[in-house]
């Protein structure tokens, strides 16, 4: 008996040894292991970039496919194959493989393997995001009477918690995090409603614009009224804006396709007027075209202060009639403008 219970002992022993050591080697790493193939690649590499300036560029050999391992801060981290980016959750100890169409990233994504399921939901997630459009579409949301905005508010609310339903092995610190985000969402479209539903109605397609009447290069004072008869695309910018230089190739790109139509592109600065040499420098320099302005008193100006800008660059498009088409119109990088100015058969 005594012999018969020490090998038993001994068994046991050696079992629970094995377990030991099988749990040692299936504990996760302290890196991310990340590997896949990708069907018709557009580039040689991937890029994952994430906090704390992390940036990682990952080969993609000839056939597709890909290996690397990265060591990551946990989080929320971009993924761009030159053409198109999502966004992915990294944690050190993941170890799956991404397999996607780079025709459509975000849509033919198949991930298997530990933190899939937590990046099949983000995956979910981004085209819920790019369905809603919010970016583009958050006036359009302020601007929905109350009964139709607050259903708006439970269409989304609901939807976002389906997908926090629906998601399999989803990491429990980023359901958490997720549930907070949206809840934030909903409170801030609560809490800015009456607000920017005042002033966006205020600014409603078919309302008489505020006007402006301002000096031009030359002195001479152009304003609004003057210009009756043209559908009328102001760009309110500054020199000392850099999102605004940025349009300026585009701007005169407009100018171009529209001199001789029935369109007036002004652009009207909003530099101090002790800066006006250095507006009329950028004007002469840059060859800015259509009307160039300046406007009298910067933020505090009339017009500025009538469209609530508190931004810049933002561009309005007035009708023939002096009225407003769209308070906050498309820039001129944006294709979206030309097919407004098409639907408007300018």
């Amino acid at each position: 008996m005594k012999k018969k219970n020490l090998l038993k002992s001994i068994f046991l022993i050696a079992t629970l040894g094995l377990l030991v050591i099988g749990c040692k080697e299936a504990a996760p790493k302290d890196y991310v292991t990340i590997k896949g193939k990708i069907k018709n690649k557009k580039s040689e590499k991937l890029t994952i970039q994430g906090n704390n300036n992390f940036s990682k560029e990952i080969l993609v050999n000839d056939d597709g496919s890909y290996s690397d391992t990265l060591k990551v801060t946990d989080g929320f981290h971009g993924i761009t194959d030159g053409t198109q980016q999502s966004v992915l959750h990294l944690r050190n100890g993941y170890d799956f493989t991404l397999n996607f169409d780079a025709n459509d990233l975000k849509n033919t994504v198949e991930l298997e393997g530990r933190g899939a399921g937590t990046n099949q939901y983000m995956f979910d997630k981004m085209a819920y995001i790019d369905e809603l459009d919010l970016m583009n579409n958050i006036d359009e949301i302020f601007t929905l009477e109350k009964p139709e905005f607050d259903a708006k508010m439970q269409e989304i609310l609901k939807r976002n918690e389906q997908l926090l339903e629906e998601a399999e092995d989803l990491d429990p610190e980023v359901k958490k995090q997720e549930q907070d985000a949206n809840l934030k969402m909903i409170t801030f479209f609560n809490n800015n409603y009456e607000v920017e539903h005042s002033r966006l109605m205020a600014f409603k397609p078919g309302t008489i614009s505020p006007k402006f009447s301002f000096p031009d290069v030359n002195g001479k004072v152009v304003s609004l009224d003057d210009l009756k008869g043209k559908y009328v695309y102001v760009d309110v910018w500054a020199t000392w804006c850099a999102p605004c230089k940025r349009e300026i190739p585009f701007l005169k790109e407009l100018n171009a396709q529209y001199k001789g139509k029935d369109l007036e592109i002004v652009s009207l600065s909003i530099d101090k007027i002790d800066d006006k040499e250095k507006w009329l420098a950028m004007v002469k320099e840059e060859n800015l075209q259509g009307i160039q302005l300046l406007a009298n008193q910067e933020w505090n100006s009339d017009f500025v202060k009538d469209y609530n800008i508190q931004g810049i660059p933002r561009f309005i498009l007035i009708d023939k009639e002096g009225k407003i088409v769209d308070a906050d119109a498309p820039r001129p990088s944006d294709p979206r403008l030309i097919e407004l100015f098409n639907k408007l058969e300018i």
